[in-house]
């Protein structure tokens, strides 16, 4: 049987370490606090270049026979506790990884990659002129 491989009565199915990777970056981009994912200088620049939405971006997999192991790239609104969504999103992956795939998750690895200074879209309001002290 080779990895990823479940095997039954009917017949195999295999799970693709993107599609592991997807679910994690889902997963991850869900919990509250996360600003982005990070795929780092050259995924940066390829997105930049139009080469499409790469769900996979910032999310590195070793995928075993039943277990996996995660590494994730983040970036973090300004003014959150860093450790606090860190353990957020190592416990959202994990869920979303073992019940989806129903492989075994050994670790998943936080990397803060970056700080989100920008206030989200919805608080902006673009129809106000600043203001000029005087």
């Amino acid at each position: 049987m080779e990895r990823n491989d479940i095997e039954n009565s009917i017949g195999t199915i295999r799970i693709a370490d993107e599609v592991v990777e997807i679910i994690a970056s889902l997963a991850a981009s869900q919990v509250e606090g996360v600003a982005g994912m990070s795929g780092g200088l050259v995924g940066d620049i390829a997105q930049l270049l139009g080469r499409g939405k790469n769900l996979s971006k910032g999310v590195k997999v070793e995928v075993g026979e039943e277990e996996a192991a995660v590494n994730l790239y983040l970036t973090v609104d300004y003014g959150v506790s860093i450790p606090d969504v860190s353990y957020k999103v190592q416990e959202a992956v994990k869920e979303a990884i073992e019940s989806m795939t129903g492989l075994k998750v050994t670790e998943i690895n936080v990397h803060i990659q970056g700080v989100n200074f920008r206030p989200a879209p919805e608080n902006v309001n673009e129809s106000e002129e600043p203001q000029l002290l005087k």
